[in-house]
């Protein structure tokens, strides 16, 4: 059978960090970090166990940090363009070296890492690392690349804005100036384009500052393409992917993949894989208008789910959108159905647990249910949501917004009593709810791999409350799942009715005797041995509050 394929996201900064004093706005030395090598059976055993098949090592690559390793022969930064002391994973530094806070032997950080990949597939599970293509650190410059590589602006013409042979952007005359940072602090002239698309010598406080865009060929004076000869750039970052494919990783998760051509996907997708068939890639993506492009042509995997099914499941849990808005979602992507990831944390989102967003991780049980359940894409959990991670209070530079810093040296609360073996008895249920959810759905064929999928909303006026119910149907050849949802904080007995169109499409005739068999419910509830689907008999069901169940229907 197929499994599903489901992604455990991990920042092995603080992963395995257990130091139990960080305080914010500390340094390495006084708040620790976690390293590569602390990534042992045991935990990659612990993660396997949730159901997961891929990991998601988080902020692998060297990028810039406030952190000196001079000593150690990797050039220093300049702290005044980093954010936080431990920086952003997303402003690379070096593409072809791993980030020396996860080394425990700073001089053998590659070799820790290949260790890491090794021990990972000796676990029963498949890596994916970040590949940044949009942006890099504005102090960009490999140690560590091949000897026939050119680092990325070198031989650019500087004195243009956009020329197809240039890897960066120029705002020509013009010394960078960034809000509150001094200009003797750190000097770039000519200044270059910001990575999130701000083409002035001047980005402000929330612009990607510590990042200069990369030039693919598009002038975004007039949006003219110049593809023909192939760009320097596009050579530059081919070689980048196929090295990091040469090391054994099994997939990469492409940051804001939507913010480079889908031209160049095309050409590096399909040359990647003609080497390495077995790679997936993942496309940060937040416009549906692209969504077939990045498919069909570009050739990725998987596309976030996030201006529907996040942003949905997001509105149900915050600000009262009716629960049946969830139909909409699965309308809206049902053409790339397979391809799409669900998620409801990773490192850009809000904890589910903050106070920013659900309170109690209890609550999310439904949506996470529906995000396990409804599609026959991928799925995706964040370190420590499974063990209602809260992520309360600042660390540093990212403030108290409700999100595990990736930007500060810190731990994972949740995360370090787990590792150190004193959880909560709330954080041991939870985390065992999420690894029957999880574990149901890859032993499923109807949840790993079937196509067939029946909306049960409309059938239902009667019996369903649209504000806060949703049931639908999975199913294949042989086998039938009932999953229903209550998005309330009051338990409900109810029916719902499985319509003759859903008993045809199904090609069940009816009457039709079953057997029932409850998959997973995150409450315990009593349920029917035997039912008859005739197509106008309502199925009775129970549910609690902030509840989710599934149910087998066996002729």
């Amino acid at each position: 059978m197929k499994k599903k394929t489901i992604i455990y996201q991990l920042m092995p900064r603080w992963f395995t960090n257990t130091h139990q004093h960080c305080v914010a706005n500390a340094d390495l030395q006084h708040n620790g970090v976690g390293k590569l090598n602390e990534i042992d059976s045991t935990r990659l055993g612990s993660i396997k166990s949730l159901g997961a098949t891929h990991v998601w090592y988080t902020g692998i690559i060297e990028h810039a940090t406030a952190t000196d390793y001079s000593h150690q022969g990797i050039t220093r930064c300049n702290p005044h363009i980093v954010k936080g002391l431990a920086g952003s994973p997303y402003a690379i530094k070096d593409y072809y070296d791993i980030d020396p806070d996860l080394a425990e032997n700073v001089e053998q950080r590659m070799h820790e890492f290949e260790a890491l990949v090794n021990r990972t597939h000796q676990a029963g599970l498949k890596v994916i690392i970040d590949f940044v293509p949009n942006h890099v650190a504005r102090e960009y410059g490999s140690d560590t690349a091949p000897k026939e590589v050119q680092d990325l602006g070198k031989g650019d013409c500087q004195d243009a804005f956009f020329s197809p042979n240039n890897n960066f952007y120029y705002i020509t005359g013009q010394a960078l100036q960034i809000q509150d940072v001094e200009q003797g602090d750190y000097y770039e002239f000519p200044a270059r384009a910001t990575g999130n698309d701000c083409y002035t010598a001047s980005p402000g406080r929330y612009d990607w500052y510590e990042t200069v865009k990369l030039n693919y060929g598009i002038d975004p004076r007039d949006g003219s393409q110049h593809f023909s000869p192939i760009p320097s750039t596009w050579h530059k970052m081919l070689h980048i992917l196929q090295y990091w494919a040469d090391k054994g990783i099994d997939g990469f998760r492409c940051d804001m993949a939507h913010m480079v051509p889908v031209a160049f996907w095309q050409w590096a997708i399909s040359r990647v894989k003609s080497n390495h068939p077995h790679l997936i890639f993942i496309a940060e993506i937040y416009d549906v208008a692209l969504y077939d492009q990045y498919v069909h042509q570009a050739g990725f995997d998987y596309l976030y789910d996030k201006v529907t099914l996040y942003d949905t499941l997001h509105g149900i849990l915050t600000s009262g959108w009716r629960a049946d808005s969830l139909t909409h979602c699965w309308q809206t992507v049902d053409n790339w159905n397979s391809h799409m990831l669900a998620f409801l944390e990773n490192h850009d989102e809000i904890r589910l647990a903050s106070k920013y967003y659900c309170g109690d991780p209890f609550k999310a049980l439904p949506a996470m249910t529906v995000c396990a359940t409804m599609g026959r894409g991928a799925l995706m959990i964040y370190a420590g949501q499974e063990l209602g991670e809260p992520a309360t209070g600042a660390v540093g530079y990212s403030g108290d917004d409700g999100r595990t810093s990736i930007f500060d040296y810190c731990n994972v609360p949740t995360l370090r009593r787990w590792w150190l073996k004193t959880p909560t008895t709330q954080e041991r249920h939870l985390r065992a709810i999420y690894r029957r959810l999880l574990t149901t759905t890859q032993h499923s064929p109807a949840l790993a791999e079937g196509s067939g999928f029946y909306d049960l909303m409309y059938a239902n006026g009667g019996y369903l409350d649209v504000n806060h119910h949703f049931a639908f149907l999975r199913h294949t050849h042989n086998e039938i799942l009932l999953i229903a949802t209550n998005f309330s904080d009051q338990e409900c007995h109810t029916s719902v009715l499985i319509p003759e169109h859903a008993l045809q499409c199904m090609d069940i005739h009816s009457p039709c005797q079953c057997s029932v068999s409850k998959r997973f419910q995150v409450q315990s509830t009593p349920c029917l041995d035997a039912f008859t689907l005739d197509g106008h008999t309502p199925f009775p069901i129970h549910l609690g509050a902030w509840d989710a169940a599934i149910w087998q229907l066996s002729p």
